[in-house]
């Protein structure tokens, strides 16, 4: 269990955050260098836009540099949401691991050693956060090495290279020759670096409150399952409050997982509804070369794969919240007496209502990934139609 939101916390130590030091009074304002990395990050909005305004009369530049404007956007939106709920997300770490070692003492936890819930929640977790943050690192890898592996590649054919950066930017300085070139290139590289540890971080903790939790839920369902009313009434007693207390506290984390994750939800599918559009535009009108269909097509995975990370997430936390129902349907609560029916009663009807990750009309759901693929699908008809 020490190893629960390792890979994410080193992330964010990389950055400057300290999560230790929130016990101390204080220790939880944002510093200067807090900051500076959220205008840095939004900084590089400038130069792309930039790039758009003077390559306004060639729809092909433009969408190439507005998919990867909208992917700034993205991570804008979670260092500014991690930044503004930067205690609740401690809090919420500290929460689980704290569960995690009750699991190991408590009665209605006993269950969870016997069927590893939680050892196998949190080794898919750690492993899904680290192929993650792979990912993310060799696709900004990918963009970096571009330029250099042409300007070597050319040197050793003779062939003349006009430089490029590895984003689509103009800066307000000659950025094509000595000392300029080399400005970009670095700003553009610690950017990267930026974007990929943040990204790294808020979408691996989401995706590990997600797994955790649905363990925690299954857990509660055979606790529920194998409640046996044979015994004393008083221990049927304590062993129903106990599973209430389990649930309570699991919708609480369920409230508080969707609370500051509102403006990450809402921000990933809209503007990857956005990304998806200019993306698939950019396949199509690239369907004779094959690198660049190759690059295009990767950045396309890579945009998608973090959207169904948060949809994968938001779907197994609904699931597992209606099965509540379902297992209580399946004990033995017919050997229960009247009280006891009644608690059972106020459980069963509560997780009627399944617990959704959403954000105002977006729901993070398989369903509405799905439909973002089929309108992906659409929208490359219709793009193939008009040309």
């Amino acid at each position: 269990m020490s190893r629960l939101f390792q890979l994410q916390e080193n992330c964010l130590r990389l950055m400057g955050h300290n999560l230790h030091s929130f016990g101390v009074q204080g220790s939880s304002s944002l510093s200067l260098k807090h900051i500076a990395s959220l205008l840095f990050v939004l900084s590089a909005e400038y130069p792309m836009l930039s790039y758009v305004i003077y390559h306004r009369d060639d729809m092909e530049l433009i969408t190439a540099c507005l998919s990867v404007a909208f992917t700034n956007l993205v991570t804008v939106t979670k260092i500014w949401t991690f930044l503004l709920y930067k205690q609740n997300f401690w809090q919420m770490m500290q929460r689980f691991r704290q569960l995690d070692l009750k699991c190991e003492s408590q009665f209605i936890n006993r269950h969870l050693a016997c069927n590893g819930y939680l050892a196998r929640a949190n080794k898919l977790a750690a492993s899904l956060g680290r192929a993650y943050c792979i990912s993310c690192g060799f696709t900004g890898i990918y963009f970096m090495l571009g330029p250099i592996i042409k300007i070597i590649t050319s040197s050793w054919r003779g062939v003349p290279y006009a430089r490029e950066l590895p984003m689509p930017m103009k800066f307000p300085f000659n950025d094509v020759d000595s000392p300029g070139y080399e400005f970009g290139f670095i700003y553009t590289l610690f950017v990267t670096i930026v974007v990929v540890l943040y990204a790294s971080a808020v979408d691996g903790l989401f995706i590990s409150f997600a797994i955790n939790l649905r363990a925690h839920f299954q857990a509660l369902q055979q606790d529920i399952r194998e409640l046996n009313f044979d015994q004393a009434e008083q221990l049927v007693q304590r062993q129903l409050v106990e599973v209430v207390d389990y649930h309570v506290l699991l919708l609480d984390l369920c409230r508080r997982l969707r609370r500051i994750y509102t403006p990450i939800v809402f921000g990933q599918f809209f503007i990857t509804s956005l990304e998806v559009g200019v993306i698939i535009y950019q396949i199509v009108t690239h369907m004779d070369s094959i690198m660049a269909l190759l690059v295009y097509f990767s950045f396309f995975c890579s945009i998608m794969l973090q959207l169904f990370m948060y949809c994968y997430g938001g779907e197994i936390i609904k699931v597992e919240s209606l099965q509540v129902g379902v297992a209580i349907q399946t004990s033995n609560w017919h050997l229960a007496l009247p009280k006891q029916r009644r608690s059972l009663v106020f459980m069963m009807h509560r997780s009627q209502r399944e617990m959704l990750i959403k954000a105002g009309f977006y729901e993070a759901s398989l369903a509405n990934f799905l439909a973002i693929c089929r309108a992906a699908l659409s929208f490359i008809t219709l793009i193939q139609s008009i040309e």
